[in-house]
């Protein structure tokens, strides 16, 4: 591939992002397993010191990366990422940008040329996503606390049917959920129907509270609000949710929020 051709690339993937500024955005969530803390370790360097400034230099912004909040029980080894994009060619041409940018190999050495028995991770899962139409863009959180101390809430409502899931996405949209939502001061960073994923059909959303406490405060007033109340008995939307999948996560130091 000659400079000319490169420059192009590059050029095409910043100018979609400007071009489709007033378009839902697409999300990817990439889930990073580990099975060793220097696995972990290599990998966090990466996703710090090249991932995340090389998406930058694209005009890429506002890159979520997170980790499981501690349990009673084995808190697995996982790294959440979740990128948003301007359209889906920018999702598409994304790794060939990447593979031109020479300051990013350099800086993810460690990762990128891992050999195979020594790999930088366990496996990576991909879930691509499409912003709800009535929050289209991404807002990450205006939280200002300690980060050790935020709740990030990821939700992943799955349904038994394509027909039961539209009628959620509706229920969200049309429904009055996110209204709702916003209400409450749940601080959502984005509501997202899964395009691709292992678990479809389904829809996933991620809400931010300063710490535990608020998080089960805000959920108590919104199963008291007369909204909900009113909400999840209409007909059409009986039945629509057949496993609701939580996780509760906190900001690395190097996440933009």
């Amino acid at each position: 591939m000659n400079t000319l051709t490169k420059t192009l690339l590059i050029f095409s993937l910043v100018l979609v992002t400007q071009v489709q500024a007033q378009v839902a955005q697409y999300y990817q969530l990439k889930t990073y397993s580990f099975d060793t803390e220097a696995q972990e370790k290599t990998t966090d360097d990466y996703l710090k010191n090249a991932f995340m400034p090389a998406l930058k230099e694209l005009d890429i912004k506002n890159i979520g990366v997170f980790k499981p909040r501690p349990t009673d029980s084995v808190t697995p080894r996982k790294t959440y990422v979740l990128i948003p994009f301007a359209s889906l060619v920018q999702f598409r041409l994304l790794d060939e940008a990447l593979a031109l940018n020479m300051t990013y190999r350099k800086n993810g050495a460690s990762y990128l040329n891992a050999p195979h028995d020594k790999p930088p991770y366990q496996r990576i899962e991909s879930v691509l996503m499409k912003a709800f139409k009535d929050m289209p863009k991404m807002k990450p959180s205006p939280l200002d606390g300690p980060r050790e101390d935020r709740i990030y809430e990821l939700r992943s409502y799955e349904s038994a049917t394509e027909e039961l899931y539209r009628k959620k996405v509706d229920m969200f949209n049309a429904g009055g959920e996110i209204k709702l939502f916003d209400r409450l001061n749940f601080n959502a960073v984005f509501y997202a129907e899964v395009l691709s994923g292992p678990t479809m059909p389904n829809l996933m959303y991620m809400t931010t509270h300063a710490n535990q406490e608020t998080r089960d405060a805000n959920w108590e007033a919104f199963f008291d609000s007369p909204e909900w109340t009113k909400l999840k008995d209409i007909p059409k939307y009986q039945h629509t949710v057949s496993k609701n999948v939580k996780l509760f996560l906190y900001p690395t130091e190097y996440s933009d929020y």
